[in-house]
């Protein structure tokens, strides 16, 4: 029986990426709201910046979702070929 190796999320990877996504999105507020621009020019590009923030979470989510669906249906498959493996016997005379 094989089994795949999954990869694995160290705690430092965790909060590197948290602390990246932290500092990025506060970076961009603040660049907002000392823009020397009229106001609506900066609500405008806030509202610019929520859109990337949500449909990157969302991104994040559809891709996260599509690797387990295939990951489950990788595992059926491979139950299904170990089964198969365990019932065949290549020395067994058919009368």
């Amino acid at each position: 029986m094989t089994k795949r190796v999954q990869p694995s999320q160290t705690g430092a990877f965790y909060a590197q990426a948290v602390a990246s996504f932290g500092i990025s999105v506060t970076a961009m507020v603040v660049a907002l709201v000392y823009m020397p621009a009229a106001g609506w020019v900066r609500a405008f590009l806030a509202l610019g910046l929520l859109y990337v923030v949500t449909s990157t979470v969302v991104l994040c989510k559809v891709v996260r979702d599509r690797q387990e669906m295939s990951e489950v249906t990788n595992r059926v498959d491979q139950a299904r070929l170990d089964k198969l493996l365990t019932e065949h016997d290549p020395f067994k005379l058919d009368m």
